[in-house]
């Protein structure tokens, strides 16, 4: 430790820089609107619902001084049981959308959902401001659950596409999207930060194992809605 005058130490000038800094990255996630999950429930693509899933990213919100804002999972469910289906892009607001370091990822709902959004592996960060580790990093994270088709909306009832809606890790399966737009062919479906591909695996298609077979890890996508 070196010693500075009487009183005054390297460490302390440390620990003062980093006091300084504190309010200015608070307030950063403050005004945040769009973040990735840094994790799941931890039950594979049982997310306990919309109401599960959304109260997933109110918690992450909350806990870096984002929680004032409505937050909403970006997440379709199928029609079932009498109830109609459910579109992800009519849950998150109008937009513009802000990512943890204040990078605009999208102006509106069709911003987002066409060829010119600005979202990237670099800018799909988590309420952290953190980079999701992508194809190519050990472990891939990149598979988001999303249930959802390329322009936001639900798939028709048949197949399951949302795991139950939301509901099941066990037997089912989950449509996800890239968040680093990459995948294992250079196609539209590889690249799509929404709508890539459905989940799979031994466990029946939606248990938290499943998920991380293929490169997930039971993430979302979460929007300010106000």
């Amino acid at each position: 430790m070196i010693r500075i005058g009487k009183s005054v130490t390297i460490s302390g000038l440390a620990f003062a820089v980093a006091l300084l800094a504190a309010p200015s990255a608070l307030a950063q996630s403050a005004d945040m609107t769009f973040f990735v999950t840094s994790n799941g429930p931890g039950k594979g693509a049982d997310l306990g619902g919309l109401e599960g899933a959304d109260a997933q990213c109110q918690k992450l919100a909350q806990a870096v001084g984002a929680g004032s804002k409505t937050w909403r999972a970006y997440l379709s469910t199928q029609p079932a049981d009498g109830k109609p289906a459910i579109n992800a892009r009519d849950r998150i607001g109008k937009g513009p959308w802000q990512n943890a370091k204040g990078a605009v990822i999208a102006k509106d709902v069709a911003d987002l959902h066409g060829a010119a959004n600005n979202l990237t592996k670099q800018t799909a960060l988590s309420e952290k401001a953190e980079v999701i580790n992508g194809r190519g990093d050990t472990p891939n994270r990149h598979d988001i659950l999303t249930g959802s088709q390329a322009d936001g909306s639900a798939f028709p009832a048949g197949d399951d596409k949302t795991c139950k809606n939301w509901t099941s890790s066990t037997q089912g399966a989950a449509v996800v999207g890239h968040a680093d737009r990459q995948g294992l062919r250079d196609d539209e479906p590889s690249k799509s930060w929404n709508s890539s591909h459905p989940s799979r695996g031994p466990d029946g298609g939606c248990s938290q194992a499943d998920l991380k077979s293929t490169g997930g890890d039971g993430l979302l996508y979460c929007f300010a809605a106000n």
